[in-house]
């Protein structure tokens, strides 16, 4: 490692260290990506073999959630400190030995637990593969290294419903995690052996470099945490002081966050940059619709498998074209997005996909897939086509370039939030009882009730960027978005190294 052709910044696409540090990359953050589809899938399978009710459901998918939302931006500064290899390689270690204690939970409790370490995981090893590339390549490789890297990361989102079905019907749902073992390890080999380390301004590994906001971090993971804890425990015991005392230590917590991080003087969430006017607004579109899009897919997966029958890979292969879609034509939406300007597409994305969930109310008892399902789907993923290139495009425009990585993370961390707060409360504001998902017909009328709030969220999504969507873009299409899939957050942006 010790040729300048390794050296950080120095390192061209087509060398074999390129390659390599390519190939690390996309197995870190495929990761975190096939995680973020396969688990769903997996849930009712889960559900009858731990004996566990839908509110240890939303936990098994809202402990990864909060632990990921809360520590994100913590996980990027804390590359910048220490070493943006070191920080990922602990990351992808970290995740796959949480992968491995989901796969040998003996029951729903440990498997929560172990859901939320690997949040952490995917908190250090999500911003860090993207930097990686940022401050390895040359810069004349690097928007083309980033497309490589979307490209293949887009592949495994895709092909990780069919994946997690196959899984789950054939050596059953532990492997959905123990199978994260086998890349995880080839990615630590990989790193270690040819990705040279990387640190700002060529500093040293342990210098006091970037933020390093411990204390807000956790006051914000905390809030989430209780605000939670309060939205799913209200189906199964009312309005009870076990509901009331954590959604108050929850606001009370949030409160405590927004006036520490008003006052740190390297906060790991600047209050100044919400004072941009378009950058907040775009933000606010982002928690509406993603809180949409992360209850359709926790609960869609469920409807297909109890209400119309179908087995995990079924439901997870039918829910393919809504990522094909978005790596096929994503590209496409963020270069007209430059030529008309965001403010139509963050339109009529989020009404498209409104259309789409309110189509997905005729998948009940004995749908058939091309007539009650797919069309549906086909609208709901044109919808998101539409819509989270020129998002994204928007939030970066929106700030100047220096803070583009901050920018992109803190719009990424808001709509892994919403989604973490919408799976919490869409069953409960659907009327979902404990133990709604064990019965098709209870939990049939209610999915329609949450598709409709779905549907609602996202028009006022629509109106809300029609009202408030004006700055103009940047010229160039953010390769980072051009083919990505993911349903759970918009892309990162690594910013400038």
């Amino acid at each position: 490692m010790s040729d300048s052709a390794t050296e950080a910044g120095a390192v061209r696409l087509r060398t074999s260290v390129g390659r390599w540090v390519l190939l690390t990359t996309v197995l870190g953050s495929g990761l975190a990506l096939l995680d973020s589809t396969v688990v769903n899938v997996a849930l009712p399978h889960i559900g009858r073999d731990l004996d566990a009710d839908l509110g240890a459901l939303q936990w098994i998918v809202n402990a990864y959630m909060l632990t990921l939302a809360g520590l994100i931006l913590l996980g990027g500064s804390l590359g910048d400190r220490y070493g943006r290899r070191r920080v990922f390689v602990i990351g992808v270690v970290w995740f796959a030995l949480a992968s491995l204690l989901c796969g040998v939970a003996p029951d729903a409790e440990v498997l929560i637990a172990a859901r939320a370490l690997q949040g952490v995981g995917g908190a250090l090893l999500t911003p860090g593969s993207l930097a990686l590339i940022q401050a390895v390549f040359h810069p004349d490789d690097r928007a083309a290294a980033v497309g490589a890297w979307s490209g293949l990361g887009g592949v495994a989102a895709a092909v990780g419903p069919f994946v997690g079905g196959w899984l789950v019907d054939g050596p059953g749902w532990r492997w959905v995690f123990l199978i994260n073992l086998p890349p995880a390890a080839l990615c630590v080999l990989v790193a270690l052996r040819h990705v040279p380390e990387t640190l700002p301004d060529g500093g040293t590994a342990g210098a006091p470099r970037g933020r390093y906001d411990v204390s807000g971090a956790a006051l914000g993971a905390l809030s989430l945490a209780a605000v939670t804890y309060a939205l799913i425990a209200a189906p199964d015991r009312g309005a009870s002081a076990w509901v009331i005392v954590p959604a108050v230590v929850g606001l009370l917590l949030g409160v405590a966050f927004v006036y520490v991080e008003g006052r740190r003087d390297e906060p790991m969430l600047p209050l100044e940059v919400f004072g941009i006017r378009q950058f907040s607004a775009i933000n606010i579109v982002t928690l509406f619709v993603y809180a949409a899009f992360s209850g359709f897919f926790f609960l869609s997966v469920i409807q297909l498998q109890v209400v119309v029958g179908w087995s995990a890979l079924e439901a997870g292969m039918a829910l393919l074209p809504t990522t094909v879609l978005m790596l096929l034509l994503s590209a496409r939406s963020g270069r007209m997005a430059q030529r008309i300007g965001a403010r139509i597409p963050l339109t009529v994305g989020p009404l498209l996909c409104a259309v789409g969930m309110l189509l997905m109310t005729r998948a009940g008892a004995g749908a058939v897939y091309w007539r009650d399902v797919l069309p549906g789907l086909l609208v709901l993923g044109l919808g998101m086509v539409v819509l989270v290139a020129p998002l994204t495009a928007t939030v970066l425009a929106s700030v100047d370039v220096t803070r583009a990585g901050l920018a992109s993370g803190i719009n990424n961390a808001a709509a892994r939030a919403a989604g973490l707060i919408a799976v919490a409360a869409l069953p409960l504001a659907a009327g979902m009882g404990p133990d709604a998902y064990r019965d098709p017909q209870a939990f049939s009328r209610t999915f329609d009730r949450a598709m409709l709030l779905c549907a609602g969220l996202l028009v006022v999504g629509a109106a809300l960027a029609w009202a408030t969507v004006r700055a103009p873009e940047r010229r160039v299409c953010h390769p980072e978005c051009e083919y990505h899939c993911g349903v759970t957050s918009p892309p990162l942006d690594p910013g400038d190294a």
